[in-house]
């Protein structure tokens, strides 16, 4: 499969957005609005949930299912205060000892004037600093899209996953062929380059699972088994612990070892 038809896979309009990925692992689920400064930005959905019986902080960033909601959700592209609801989020996750889940999809950032206003840059390195040192466990499924620190934000965690057919990118293919080949039409080449598929991803340890696509309720009960594996697994650390190894796994990231 090109990395091109990844792409194209990522971004179907039917298919599973997060609250789907939410409702269909979680109950309980109890959604939590706002960001306590500026609004309630409805691209980031999140709050809390029981998984196996255990409460946990879900965030998803959601891109709607129909054209109504996805105009209301900004098709999945978040302001600042979208990114400060999350973080609040976690930072609560964190003071109660509820490990945090994160399902990302989203083609970026929302880069418009009123967002750069209101600090999205800031908000998106709040987001990194703060993840890197919060003391429960952070598990980051790209469920689809993952392009650029829209991405990265929700995905500063002990361990991300990919969905087989997810990307993941700090630029789209063709935002990358417009200003490295100064034609957009080159794309396809420029996916192939960027390296964004779940396999090289996994290769070059930027993942650390792949979780196989089948029926979307075959899929959810994959990941199901996986997340109580890796939650059970993290569980047993304590919160310096486990921030100090989510530190030292981006640290490895780009190291020569493992390219």
């Amino acid at each position: 499969m090109k990395a091109m038809d990844n792409v194209r896979a990522a971004r179907e309009k039917s298919r599973p957005t997060g609250l789907s990925y939410i409702r269909g692992l979680t109950t309980d689920f109890m959604e939590l609005h706002g960001d306590r400064r500026f609004a309630d930005d409805g691209a980031i959905v999140g709050g809390i949930a029981a998984f196996h019986g255990k409460p946990v902080t879900v965030i998803a960033i959601e891109k709607g299912t129909d054209t109504k909601e996805r105009v209301r959700r900004n098709f999945g592209s978040a302001h600042p205060e979208g990114y400060r609801k999350a973080l609040r989020l976690m930072k609560q996750a964190e003071k109660f000892g509820r490990p945090v889940i994160c399902f990302v999809d989203t083609s970026g950032a929302y880069c418009g004037i009123g967002a750069e206003e209101r600090g999205q840059g800031l908000a998106v390195a709040e987001n990194l600093y703060e993840m890197m040192a919060l003391k429960v466990p952070v598990i980051s499924i790209l469920i689809g899209e993952g392009g650029s620190g829209g991405a990265l934000a929700l995905a500063a965690a002990n361990e991300v996953w990919m969905l087989e057919k997810a990307v993941y990118s700090v630029i789209s293919p063709e935002g990358c062929a417009s200003i490295l080949y100064k034609d957009a039409a080159q794309a396809e080449q420029a996916a192939e380059d960027l390296k964004l598929t779940s396999e090289e991803l996994l290769r070059l340890g930027v993942i650390e699972r792949i979780i196989p696509e089948d029926v979307p309720e075959a899929t959810i009960r994959i990941l199901d088994e996986q997340l109580v594996q890796g939650l059970n697994e993290w569980s047993k650390f304590d919160g310096e612990t486990l921030a100090g190894l989510r530190y030292d796994r981006f640290r490895r990231i780009g190291a020569p070892e493992s390219l």
